[in-house]
C-alpha cells in the first residue's frame, strides 16, 4: 500500500483551486480575444471583462502563495541545490521520455523531504517565480497603459508590453498542459488530482 504524505496543506489547495480555474479563463479568454473571428467580436468586451477580472483575482492569489511559502515550510521544497545542478533533470527526463515505458523506478521518488523530481522543481520555479510575475506586471501595465515607457529602443513600450504578455501567457499554456500530463503519470491517471483535493499522497 505505501505510506500517505500530507503534502498539499489547505491554504495550498485553495490556492491552487483559485489558481486553475482563474489561468483556465485567462488562455481561454485570451485566445478569444485575439481569433479575429467576427462572431466571436461580438462579445468581445465579455471576454476583455473575463480577462481583466480573472487576471485580478490570479494576482491577488499570487499573494497568498507567496506568504504561504514565506511563512511555512513548503518553501523548502524550492530550495535549488548546486549539486549535480545538470545532471539530476537529465536524468528525469531519460526517465520520463524512455525509462518509464520500461519498468525503469523513478530516480527521484517522492518523500517528506522531496515534493518534486528535479525537472517539475526547475520548471515549478521558472513558471511561479518569474513567467508568473512578469504576466502580471505585463498585465496590470496593460490596463494602465499610461504607465507604459513610451519607447525602448525605437519600439513602442505598449508593443513590447503586449508581446511580453502574449509570449508569458503562451508559455504559461503550455507548461499547464504537460502539468496536466504529469499529474496524470501515477498508480492511477486520477490519483494525483485527489491528493491535490484532499491533502494526501501516496507514496507506493
Amino acid at each position: 500500500m505505501g505510506n500517505k504524505i500530507y503534502f498539499y496543506p489547505l491554504w495550498l489547495r485553495i490556492w491552487h483551486g483559485i489558481n486553475a480555474i482563474g489561468i483556465i479563463l485567462l488562455i481561454i479568454s485570451g485566445i478569444l480575444m485575439q481569433s479575429g473571428n467576427e462572431k466571436i467580436a461580438v462579445n468581445f468586451n465579455l471576454y476583455i471583462n473575463i480577462h481583466n477580472y480573472s487576471g485580478i483575482i490570479v494576482s491577488l492569489n499570487y499573494l497568498l502563495f507567496c506568504f504561504g511559502n514565506l511563512l511555512t515550510d513548503n518553501k523548502k521544497f524550492y530550495i535549488v541545490k548546486p549539486r549535480s545542478f545538470v545532471k539530476r533533470p537529465i536524468k528525469q527526463a531519460y526517465y520520463y521520455a524512455w525509462g518509464m515505458f520500461h519498468g525503469m523506478k523513478p530516480p527521484y521518488p517522492l518523500s517528506e523531504k522531496r515534493k518534486f523530481n528535479p525537472l517539475q522543481k526547475y520548471s515549478y520555479i521558472f513558471v511561479m517565480y518569474l513567467a508568473v510575475p512578469l504576466v502580471i506586471i505585463s498585465g496590470f501595465s496593460l490596463l494602465f497603459p499610461e504607465l507604459i515607457i513610451d519607447k525602448f529602443y525605437n519600439m513602442s513600450g505598449v508593443f513590447l508590453t503586449v508581446i511580453l504578455h502574449s509570449a508569458m501567457g503562451f508559455f504559461i499554456s503550455v507548461f499547464l498542459i504537460i502539468h496536466l500530463y504529469i499529474a496524470s503519470i501515477g498508480k492511477s491517471p486520477l490519483e494525483n488530482f485527489k491528493s491535490i483535493i484532499n491533502g494526501w499522497h501516496q507514496i507506493h
